[in-house]
């Protein structure tokens, strides 16, 4: 376990997604401009906790096309250790998004045969990292096969030496959601944090209430539940005790990366207050409120910019003392 104010290393095991966006500005009717960013629920998530001041390490498998290319110089950018990742031949995955009125975005994947999907056990096997406190996982990479099933075996591994935390991140337009529904319990029995949103819950557990889905996940493993609520804040239950955090105020220009934000923004609080490393045995839910305000915070700053484009600590620091 990490001592406090030390913050331990997190590693974070997952996908990168080049997600596409009209540029509005320079199309007409005689052409569709685009933009691709860099994006990805784990690689944003790896990303915020960096720029937080979290040493993390990211796993992924990069395409040598450029979108591989556009990948690696974000992370770096961001002080992201990419040792552990794996440079391939196999494509980029690719998410083609169209933002509502409101700023939420939908998403078309261009996914079959990406390079995201390939692991093999000699590749996870590799990874392992004796320094680290915790392996993030989920989305797309947690779900999607080969790849996906291979994970699942190195978390049981990976489990006794560090905690684990696991974003499901439904994608239903790519993967159905009864395939999430089925995997979930297998996920809840090696994972200490399950971080996932409203609308998650609304396709993991269609019809029950959240604290009812937040007691079917504990029964089944995880100690930690976390559900993000957009502008309503967080319900955290930690062990069936539950707490709710308000959102401070945001102006929203998009809601890219929100959830991967809020994600790192928890990981980073608990890693900082030496919760991080083991079961947590010694957390509270004092504790619990604390990082998920905190993360409440990270996600707010990460909304009021265009795309996933989540704080560095110094501006975290500024809109404190505003």
């Amino acid at each position: 376990m990490a001592r406090p104010g030390s913050p331990g290393s997190v590693d974070v095991l997952g996908e990168c997604v080049a997600d596409i966006f009209e540029d509005r500005d320079r199309s007409d009717s005689g052409g569709l401009a685009l933009r691709a960013l860099a994006g990805g629920g784990p690689a944003n998530t790896a990303v915020a906790l960096a720029r937080l001041g979290t040493p993390a390490r990211f796993l992924g498998r990069f395409s040598h096309d450029a979108f591989g290319t556009l990948f690696r110089a974000r992370l770096s950018a961001s002080g992201v250790d990419l040792t552990g990742s794996v440079t391939t031949s196999e494509p980029s995955t690719l998410a083609v998004a169209d933002l509502d009125t409101t700023g939420q975005a939908a998403y078309t994947f261009y996914a079959d045969g990406a390079a995201d999907w390939q692991w093999t056990d000699s590749e996870l096997a590799a990874t392992r990292n004796d320094d680290a406190v915790c392996l993030h996982t989920g989305s797309l990479a947690l779900i999607r096969r080969p790849g996906g099933s291979r994970i699942e075996e190195h978390l049981a591994q990976v489990r006794e030496r560090a905690t684990v935390s696991i974003d499901p991140n439904v994608r239903p337009a790519l993967v159905p959601p009864s395939a999430y529904r089925e995997r979930l319990p297998h996920w809840c029995a090696v994972a200490d944090i399950l971080r996932l949103s409203e609308d998650d819950c609304a396709l993991l557990v269609p019809g029950a209430g959240l604290e009812e889905a937040c007691d079917t996940w504990h029964t089944a493993g995880a100690r930690l539940v976390v559900i993000t609520l957009g502008g309503r804040g967080a319900l955290a239950s930690f062990d069936g005790v539950r707490v709710t955090v308000p959102a401070p105020p945001a102006v929203v220009m998009d809601t890219v990366g929100a959830g991967d934000s809020f994600t790192a923004g928890l990981l980073h609080r608990l890693a900082d207050a030496g919760h991080l490393g083991g079961r947590l045995n010694e957390l509270t839910l004092e504790d619990v409120a604390d990082a998920c305000s905190f993360a409440a915070q990270v996600a707010a700053l990460t909304v009021s910019v265009p795309g996933a484009n989540p704080p560095w600590a110094d501006e975290l620091a500024t809109a404190d003392r505003r």
